[in-house]
């Protein structure tokens, strides 16, 4: 599939699936997988379409899917190991979604080794499309997204979807303040400047490969606690720092928290 017909897939699977459950999730619809840990009706009809699009037009890749790896907690070693793969999170954001509100998205990434090659990010209820492939840039509704660095001497904005971590100081930088608590929603906003960095406490590849190339498509810079590269293959299983660029990246690495923090 070229890159235009993933976005309508996903974009098509919205409008099925999705958007008619959109506040009005009805009693049965909601489960709780884990304490706190929501999946809809809409999460899984959603996966399975979009699942199966990308199957039927590359038979050998692995698509690791949120709710696949529910089923089947070995599909994420499979998918690791292969050398083309996709990532699919039906409905990012979850819980926003079930509160009803908007941030929520649709996301869908393409992997060749350890680099995602080509992504997309669908947020329905906005209404916009972030698309990106390697070498080519990054673009929100078809229009090219360069993020700006940190001015000189300006103490960078931080964010962290992690609630332990939400008010903490590192060093002389400004408090730490929630995210949008949605990956497909949080990394846009770093790379339109409204974050300069975000603290992630979790990888899992559903949630970050999407938006890791747009964010380097854009000039932006996403790495591990320890200062390793994004590995979109969920490798090592790290906590993550994406900053605006790497002067930021930088300055905030060595105040991060432990991973255990919290």
């Amino acid at each position: 599939m070229d890159t235009d017909a993933v976005l309508r897939l996903l974009q098509e699977v919205a409008e099925a699936v999705i958007n008619p459950r959109f506040r009005a999730l009805a009693t049965g619809q909601v489960i709780e997988k884990n304490p706190g840990d929501l999946v809809t009706v809409a999460d899984r009809e959603a996966e399975v379409l979009i699942t199966q699009a990308l199957l039927e037009s590359n038979p050998g890749a692995v698509v690791l899917g949120e709710e696949a790896f529910e089923a089947d907690r070995g599909i994420l070693d499979r998918y690791a190991a292969a050398e083309h793969g996709f990532t699919v999170d039906p409905i990012d954001g979850t819980r926003n979604f079930v509160h009803g509100s908007p941030d929520h998205a649709v996301m869908v990434a393409e992997r060749r080794g350890r680099q995602v090659v080509r992504s997309w990010i669908w947020q329905p209820q906005h209404a916009t499309a972030y698309v990106a492939e390697l070498g080519s840039g990054a673009f929100r509704n078809g229009e090219r997204l360069v993020r700006a660095p940190v001015p000189p001497g300006s103490a960078p904005r931080g964010v962290t979807s992690y609630r332990p971590w939400r008010g903490t100081r590192l060093g002389e930088l400004p408090t730490l303040e929630l995210t949008w608590v949605c990956c497909g929603v949080d990394y846009p906003k770093l790379v339109e400047g409204a974050a300069d960095y975000i603290l992630y406490r979790g990888r899992k590849p559903w949630d970050h490969a999407p938006g890791s190339l747009l964010l380097s498509e854009a000039g932006a810079v996403l790495g591990t606690f320890t200062g390793e590269p994004y590995d979109a293959r969920g490798i090592p299983d790290s906590p993550l720092l994406a900053a605006a660029d790497r002067a930021t990246y930088d300055l905030v690495l060595p105040l991060v928290p432990s991973p255990r923090s919290g």
